[in-house]
Parts: structure tokens; C-alpha cells; sequence
């Protein structure tokens, strides 16, 4: 495995400010007439087989079928006039790019999103259907970089990154603010991880509530740089991913990194098999479609019976745009 490593020095002069509890209430006002509070549900028959008791904050019935809106959203409508009328530019490897295409819609701007060429198809076809313009580039993080600035060269537009923005952070936590709004004193929050602006918000918005709760990563293992990078006290870039995973495929960034070394207690693996078992219990236990990003968090749960044995657990299911062919193939090899 060929690591790159930065330290973390040369993070914090690259690093923008990171948000406050104060910047997720903000965010939460600002969101409120465009996005979904989503519900909060439970099931008796999972929290069984966890041994504790399980409360899913449900993002994949968010407004684009995943919480990413909520950080599109926030950034979006927080720009300038001026600055929404260059456009939006971005990169995603889907959920985010569908949701900075509908948030520039519903503010009348145009969006352009960079996408890697492995991107599901079903979440390609919805950034198309909310009206951006799709540039390809590869999976690596090097790749999508050059070709966001290129972009950015060309249009003019306005970057609004999908984790290492702090109106994007401020916009993901609002979901685990709702959640502690309906499930109060919860012992562990447990998000998944990505380039990390999902689980710094969550970070930041449930230490805001109660400075006691756990606040846990899930990663897969094909995709373990955040576990690493956390472990080793440095930001871990330039692997390629292995997972199917798709939406948990991004490096830690500048700005995400410094939020989880303060306020993450553990990031915690688990392998696609281990995901595609939670996936499927959802699915067929709360009737509830979901991708593999968003079963991360149960199937942490299911493997560490121990560490939460008795316990009130909030899972973020951060989204379920899932390819049903490619879902109906990962049950049958399951079985």
C-alpha cells in the first residue's frame, strides 16, 4: 500500500475555520423550508439481534435520497446573490453532486459536478435529472481535484466543496440535531466516514447537545484511510479504494481531519460482506431502502455486540440511492 501522508502542520495552513454548535442552529434555520426532517425510527426485531437500543435517524428519505442535501443546501443558499449567479461547481461521487444540483436549482443557478467514471449509474442519472452538467474524471482523490480546478478555471463558478466546506459541516449536522431532538440522552452517536464532513457535523452538533456522548466512525475496510489517518495522527492520502462502499470512497480532508482527532472517539471497520448482512436486515426487517454507505453504521453495531451492549445507540443512515440490480445481486451471493 503506497500511503501519502500530510502532516498535520501543513493541514492547518490549508484548513478553513471549522464551524461551532452555533453554525449547525444556524443551519438549521436557514435549511428548514427546503429540506426534510427526516424521521427517527426503530425496530424491536434489530435491536435484539444488537443487544442494545438502536435509533435510526433515517437521511435516506432526505429530499435526493440522502443527507448530503442538507450541506448542499446550507452552502448553497448561504452564497451572495453574485456568488450563486457564477454557478456551482463540485465534486461527487453522486449523493452530493445530486444534491448541489437540486439545491442550485431551487436557487436558480446552475451546477456542474465532477464525477468519477465509477459513479453508480443511478446516481449519475439523478444529478442529470436535477439539471447539472456532468465532467468525468478518475477515482482518485488527485484526479478529482485537478479536474475540479479546471473547471473552476473554466466557469468562473463557485466551489462548494462536498466535506471540506464548513457551510456544508454545519448543514450535515443538523441531521443529528434532529435526531437528539427526538431521542434525547443517547449514549453513542455513529455516523459513516468518508472525507469526514458528515461525521464532523455530527461531531460537533451532539458534543453541542451533551459533551458526554461517543461519537463513532464507520468505515470500510476497503476504505479504512479515516481509521488510519486517525490511529496515526496524520492525514492518509492517495490509496484507491476497494469497496462497494461507493459513497465512502473520499479522503479526510483538510478541514475534516483536526474536527474527528478532537471529537471522534474510534473509527470502527467493518468488511462489504458485514455491510451487505446489515443492508439486507434493513431492507427486509424496516422495509427501508438503503445503500451500502448507509448500512455502515448497524453493521459496526452487529459486529461489536460488546462495546454497546445495553446501550442508546443513534445510527445516521446517511442515504439509499442504490442500484436495486446491483443490490439484488449482492443479496444472492449473500445467500
Amino acid at each position: 500500500m503506497n500511503d501519502l501522508t500530510v502532516s498535520p502542520a501543513a493541514d492547518a495552513a490549508l484548513a478553513p475555520a471549522a464551524p461551532e454548535f452555533a453554525d449547525i442552529l444556524a443551519a438549521a434555520a436557514r435549511i428548514a423550508p427546503h429540506a426534510h426532517a427526516t424521521p427517527v425510527l426503530r425496530s424491536r426485531a434489530i435491536d435484539e439481534l444488537a443487544g442494545c437500543e438502536l435509533h435510526f435517524k433515517c437521511e435516506n428519505l432526505q429530499r435526493g435520497g440522502a443527507f448530503k442535501f442538507r450541506g448542499a443546501c446550507n452552502a448553497v443558499f448561504a452564497l451572495s446573490d453574485e456568488d450563486a449567479a457564477r454557478g456551482i461547481v463540485t465534486q461527487s461521487s453522486g449523493n452530493h453532486g445530486g444534491a448541489i444540483a437540486l439545491a442550485a436549482r431551487l436557487r436558480g443557478t446552475t451546477a456542474t459536478v465532477v464525477a468519477p467514471h465509477n459513479t453508480p449509474q443511478v446516481k449519475l442519472a439523478a444529478i442529470r435529472a436535477y439539471g447539472a452538467r456532468i465532467v468525468p474524471c478518475e477515482p482518485l482523490q488527485s484526479s478529482r481535484d485537478a479536474v475540479t480546478a479546471q473547471v473552476l478555471a473554466d466557469t468562473g463558478g463557485v466551489l462548494v466543496h462536498p466535506f471540506n466546506d464548513p457551510k456544508v459541516i454545519a448543514g450535515q449536522g443538523t441531521a443529528t440535531l434532529e435526531l437528539l431532538g427526538h431521542a434525547p440522552q443517547l449514549d453513542a452517536v455513529i455516523a459513516p466516514v468518508s472525507g469526514g464532513g458528515l461525521l464532523s457535523g455530527t461531531a460537533i452538533a451532539a458534543h453541542g447537545v451533551d459533551p458526554a456522548i461517543e461519537v463513532y466512525g464507520a468505515e470500510p475496510q476497503g476504505a479504512r484511510d479515516a481509521h488510519d489517518s486517525l490511529r496515526e495522527g496524520r492525514r492518509i492520502t492517495g490509496r484507491t479504494p476497494d469497496t462497494i462502499c461507493d459513497g465512502l470512497r473520499a479522503e479526510l480532508g483538510t478541514l475534516t481531519f483536526p474536527i474527528l482527532s478532537r471529537h471522534v472517539r474510534e473509527i470502527l471497520l467493518v468488511d462489504d460482506a458485514q455491510v451487505i448482512a446489515a443492508m439486507r436486515l434493513i431492507w427486509e426487517r424496516m422495509k427501508l431502502v438503503v445503500e451500502p454507505s448507509g448500512a455502515v453504521p448497524l453493521a459496526v453495531v452487529l459486529a461489536q455486540r460488546e462495546r454497546f451492549a445495553g446501550r442508546r445507540v443513534g445510527l445516521i443512515v446517511s442515504g439509499g440511492n442504490v442500484d436495486l440490480g446491483l443490490a439484488s445481486a449482492w443479496f444472492a451471493d449473500a445467500s
